[in-house]
This record gives C-alpha cells, structure tokens and sequence, in this order.
C-alpha cells in the first residue's frame, strides 16, 4: 500500500510538472518581426533594442525575432506583413506608406524644421504618441508607436556640388515619400529605389545624388566612397521616428497591463536610441570632415524656398485631408510653444568654444 501510494503521488506530481509546463508554453509569445532593414544600426541595433526590451519587461514571456527587410515579405510594404498576420510585429518607417496617405509624412519626419529633441517633446507631451496611435488604427488597422528616434539627416551625397536652388534645377535625385514630391516642385528629377540600389547607382552615374540618414546611418552604405560632394544641413529631414507596429488581433488579445508594456518598451528604445545615435553621429560627422569629400553647406536663400514649399505643400493638402489637417495644427501650435525656447535654453554643442 505504501508503495502504491508513492507511486501515485509520483505520477500525480509528474502530470502536475507536465501541466504547469504546458501552461508556461501556452503563455510564451513568440512573434515575428518584420523590418525593411537589409542591416545596419536600424536592424541590429534598434529593431533588436526594442526586441529585447519587450523580452525584459515582460518576464520572458514575449519573445521576438527580428527579420531582415524582404525576408517576411515586401521590404517597402511592410505594414501589409502586419497586418496581415505574416508578422505580429514590425520595426518600420511610416513614411513608406506615403503613397496610401501623405498624413504619414508629417509623423515620420519632414521639411518642418522639427528637430529630433522637439519630435520627442511633441510625442510625449503634445498629445503626439496618442494621435499616431489613433492615426494608424483608424487608416491601416495596425496598432503602432514611435519606438526610435532618427537624427537629422545629411542632405546629399552628391556628384554635383549643390548650394542654391539653381544648382538642383534637374539633379537627378534618388528620395523617397513626401521629400520626393516636395523636390519635384523645387525642380529636381526624383528616382524612388531601395537603400541597397543606392551605391551602385551613384557608382555607375544612373543618379546624380541620393539622401537616405544621418552621418551614422550612412557610413556603412559607402555613399562617401562613390560621391564627392556632402551637403548640408538636412533641412529635408531635421528630425523624424520610426515606429513599430502590433497585429491588430494580437494587440486585442493582450492584457491591458502588457498593451501598455509595449507602448513603455516603444519609449524606452526611443530614449535610448536617441543616445547612441546622437553620439554616434559625432563620430560618424568627424571622418567625413576628416575624409576626402568636401563638405558643402546650402545657401539660406534656397533653405527659406524649400520651407516656403514645405508650407504651401502642407496647406494644399490640409485642405482635402481630415487627418493630415488635425497632425499639422498640433504640430504648428507645437512650434509655436517652442518659440520661447531659444530666449532661455543655450544652443547644444557651441558654449566654451
């Protein structure tokens, strides 16, 4: 009887293990993430950083696995992975969606002067986070969030020297999303293409020039390698994000506890990627100073055209745009607030020198 009995409080305890560890399966998450990335910092630093954040807060119970570009579908449709349910998750650049809704343009970052530290006061203070959001839900029938920063971009890597409006009347320019538009009517012949087309087609003459990140962002591409000429400032781009975005169904069978989880592990990687991006930028900056390109600053005239441009592109499509209408007035009444800043904050990088 004794025997018998331990027998079965060892069988009772063994289908209680097995139990317990089919439960904790059942409970682990394991999501796919979708990128437009081939590499570099955006895939295996930022994408990654917001993967193992989601990992951190949630116990383990959430696991990720970044995809490069390509791999779980169309590099540029990437939001169609989601969506669909090919991927639960993404790291991505809302402006690829542009062609479906120019409202995406003011989200990711465009002509408008804001700065990388001011898209980060809009989001999180000006009612930013929430309205992008809302944006995505009610357009695309994804759930997204900023979850990186992106620095202000160079605005050329050029084969032609371009200072003035003059000098970009027919550059053959490799862009993508509103920018595209924008430098269309200030005269310059805009070519769409993938990041990975970019060096062979400056290489080979097929575009005169091409934007694509930040100093940092762009050291690996070797853009410097195939075009003499870097020009500044990147006034088509001064600031922007980039944002994952959640399967619909999978947010909805979330907790509201691991809902918000996300929306944190979003902030967080913005946060931390703003520093290492910003600090890697400084390094990134000092070896093409350093290098054999030549550095090029853009004449104000033809800055204060392309912003005057910038204005009148938004007016026309505030006009017949509910949406695009409602992120332009908070993003202007943002930078209205921000007009005292300078009265009292001293500029970055300039005091003691």
């Amino acid at each position: 009887m004794y025997k018998m009995t331990r027998i079965a409080v060892a069988v009772g305890v063994c289908a209680g293990i097995t139990t317990f560890s089919a439960m904790a399966d059942a409970a682990e998450k394991e999501w796919r993430m979708a990128t437009p990335w081939s590499g570099g910092p955006w895939l295996e630093r930022d994408a990654q950083m917001f993967a193992d954040r989601v990992n951190q807060l949630s116990d383990g119970e959430i696991e990720i696995e970044v995809f490069p570009g390509g791999t779980l579908g169309s590099a540029l449709r990437v939001t169609n992975t989601v969506k669909s349910g090919v991927a639960e998750v993404s790291h991505n650049y809302i402006n690829y969606d542009y062609g479906s809704d120019p409202t995406t343009a003011l989200l990711a970052g465009h002509s408008s002067g804001l700065t990388p530290e001011e898209f980060m006061l809009w989001m999180y203070e000006g009612g930013g986070a929430q309205m992008y959001e809302e944006y995505r839900r009610d357009q695309f029938d994804v759930v997204a969030f900023p979850c990186a920063i992106l620095g202000t971009e160079v605005f050329l890597h050029s084969n032609k020297r371009v200072e003035t409006l003059e000098d970009f009347q027919g550059l053959r320019l490799r862009t993508s999303g509103a920018w595209s538009e924008l430098a269309s009517r200030l005269g310059a012949s805009t070519v769409v293409m993938s990041g990975g087309d970019i060096y062979s087609a400056l290489e080979r003459g097929v575009i005169d020039a091409a934007e694509w990140g930040s100093p940092e962002m762009n050291r690996p591409t070797g853009f410097q390698e195939v075009a003499q000429y870097v020009i500044l400032p990147g006034v088509h781009q001064s600031g922007g994000f980039l944002e994952c975005q959640v399967n619909e169904d999978t947010w909805n069978e979330l907790s509201e506890d691991d809902q918000e989880m996300l929306r944190l592990a979003g902030k967080l990687s913005v946060f931390e990627t703003w520093l290492a991006s910003s600090f890697a930028d400084l390094e990134a900056y000092q070896e093409l100073i350093d290098g054999p390109n030549e550095i090029v600053h853009l004449d104000q005239e033809f800055i204060d055209t392309i912003y005057e441009e910038t204005v009148k592109w938004e007016d026309e499509y505030a006009a017949d745009n509910e949406w695009f209408a409602r992120v332009l007035e908070s993003q202007r009444d943002f930078k209205e607030t921000m007009n005292t800043w300078p009265a009292y904050r001293l500029p970055i990088g300039t005091m003691g020198r």
